[in-house]
């Protein structure tokens, strides 16, 4: 086949339009038509479903999209480890974590790391979702478990906990609970026991309902959980690491906290001399330890 015609047979796949998928190659509308329509003579198969509002693979598409999909994947873990041979920091560098560690933790430190490379290109991707990390989907992940594919280098990072905050206004107002009945007249922040979490933070949560909490409220990040302590709502179940960064927040009901949640720095096999992973991989280990450090000089550890 020929694979000028399949890369832009998977650009329309990717796009869902000829337009789009033109405007993304610098052709014509009609001239990525044209290509389609040679691909599928070339097969003797439909490979989209014409309508309205765009197109839609056909089973013979979808089948075709698998393999263009992967050859593409491959090609890029190419190109990477092609521009990694290299001596220089540079180009895009694809990280996946979850929105609470990405958004409360990660991103306001990536200034430190933007100043030393500054030539590099971080596509950061905060989702639930575990990323499939051999098939590309990202270059490297920070993982609030251990990653179970064994052709994954992994760097365990710290671990985590799961505790209970609250604005020191709040508790100047509504006062300190000094046993875990007094939370029964507290509203508290959490996430859903439902919702996409690590299983620790669940089943913490689910054991602090049971002291019959007759106020509630549910959030499906925990970025969204720190806005609702900052703001004075309640006391919330948040992750450890945001201690150091909100001073303006304090621990609430020490010893109670959640079994320790393991975090793992994990990046493909084949991306072991990656200069770009390199550099991200001593930028975030030299953070955990300031971040330690931190953490330990306050007495919260």
């Amino acid at each position: 086949m020929d694979w000028d015609k399949l890369r832009i047979f998977h650009a329309v796949a990717d796009a869902g339009s000829l337009t789009h998928a033109g405007d993304t190659l610098n052709l014509s509308q009609s001239a990525v038509s044209r290509q389609i329509r040679g691909l599928e003579e070339s097969l003797n198969a439909t490979l989209f479903h014409r309508h309205a509002r765009g197109l839609i693979l056909t089973e013979q598409g979808e089948l075709l999209f698998d393999a263009t999909r992967s050859m593409t994947q491959r090609l890029d873990a190419a190109e990477a480890r092609i521009r990694d041979s290299k001596e220089e920091v540079f180009g895009e560098l694809r990280v996946t974590t979850t929105t609470g560690f990405g958004s409360l933790w990660l991103a306001p430190r990536l200034n430190k790391l933007y100043e030393k490379y500054p030539e590099l290109r971080i596509d950061l991707m905060l989702e639930e979702r575990v990323l499939d990390l051999p098939m590309r989907e990202a270059d490297v992940a920070i993982r609030l478990k251990e990653p179970s594919q064994a052709d994954l280098i992994r760097k365990r990072l710290m671990g985590v906990n799961m505790r209970l905050y609250a604005s020191k206004g709040y508790l100047d107002e509504r006062g300190r609970p000094e046993k875990m009945e007094d939370l029964s007249d507290h509203r508290l922040i959490c996430q859903n026991v439902n919702s996409a979490q690590v299983s620790a933070g669940s089943t913490y949560t689910q054991e602090l309902l049971t002291y019959n909490i007759p106020s509630l409220l549910t959030v499906n990040n925990y970025f969204g959980v720190l806005q609702a302590v900052l703001n004075g709502l309640g006391i919330g179940v948040l992750p450890d690491y945001i201690l150091a960064d909100f001073p303006e927040i304090e621990r609430v009901l020490p010893p109670s906290e959640s079994r320790e949640i393991p975090v793992f720095l994990a990046y493909p096999e084949e991306l072991r001399h990656s200069k770009r992973i390199g550099a991200f991989r001593d930028f975030v280990t030299e953070e955990i330890f300031e971040h330690r450090k931190v953490l330990q000089g306050s007495g919260d550890s």
